[in-house]
């Protein structure tokens, strides 16, 4: 254990005499009824960034301004100090209600990015649920709507790109999973609502290569007289891969998955040949 010298002993205790009495002042500030004085001091608080106290002002004494020329000011610092400590729920929450009470106020357009961007700020990694994502995009969206002319607009369609990323990137690791779990037939469709979804996603090529392996696999586990139509979709497959990327990487398992369908169908239909002659 380190041992305090006399030195660091006194700075300790001044330290902790500054906090306590810092505290002492601020509870009593807190119980005073002198509304302006807690307003004066809780833009000091906020331009020292001591957010958490500037906060517990703001809120304690907003009714009492409510309807005054202080409460657009009161209003805009309460979103900001819950922005600037990282309480962006809050944060995105009060954005809006800012805009939605000044909707006349300088800040307004500002507010109703900031509202969005916070939401943006939420949005968690793609193997995450992506609620916030859609929100983000929505909000951000609504932004574009409202302000076509602002000089954020740019930054707003940044940000919705990365978003939808996001989404795509969720979206193809979900048709994954289907796949990996063996569920083949969600997994087609998975990988189909992708390529429908995001028509310039980055997962075209992938996505029609699983989607053969889907259909493959589901038809060589399939009872056989299942097999012959599944092995078919197996084909239809096969040719919108080759006529999209027909240099694909993928397209050396895709020929062989073709190869040994064709080899199944030949074989299927000679045994429905046959079985239709012994009848």
């Amino acid at each position: 254990m380190l041992k305090l010298t006399m030195k660091s002993k006194w700075v300790l205790l001044i330290v902790l005499t500054l906090l306590i009495t810092s505290c002492s002042k601020y509870q009593r500030l807190l119980k005073s009824d002198d509304v302006n004085l807690k307003k004066e001091k809780a833009y000091e608080y906020y331009y020292k960034g001591d957010y958490h106290r500037a906060l517990g002002l703001i809120s304690d004494i907003i009714p009492a301004f409510r309807g005054t020329v202080h409460a657009e000011q009161l209003n805009y610092y309460f979103a900001m100090a819950h922005y600037k400590q990282g309480d962006y729920i809050l944060a995105a929450h009060y954005f809006k209600t800012f805009t939605q009470g000044f909707p006349r106020s300088e800040h307004a357009e500002e507010f109703l990015f900031m509202s969005a961007y916070c939401k943006y700020l939420l949005s968690p990694r793609a193997s995450l649920d992506q609620t916030d994502t859609r929100e983000a995009i929505s909000e951000l969206q609504s932004f574009i709507n409202r302000y076509p002319r602002s000089e954020r607009v740019e930054e707003a369609n940044i940000l919705i790109d990365e978003l939808r990323e996001k989404l795509e990137e969720k979206a193809f690791q979900s048709a994954k999973l289907y796949f990996n779990i063996r569920d083949y037939m969600a997994a087609v469709t998975s990988f189909n609502n992708v390529i429908r979804d995001f028509p310039d996603t980055q997962y075209r090529e992938e996505s029609l290569f699983y989607i053969i392996r889907s259909h493959f696999l589901f038809a060589e586990n399939s009872i056989q007289v299942r097999q012959l139509e599944r092995y078919q979709k197996v084909l239809q497959a096969h040719r919108r891969l080759a006529n999209r990327f027909p240099d694909s990487e993928f397209m050396t398992d895709a020929d062989r998955m073709l190869a040994r369908s064709k080899e199944r169908i030949a074989e299927l239909e000679e045994i429905a040949a046959a079985q239709t002659q012994d009848n």
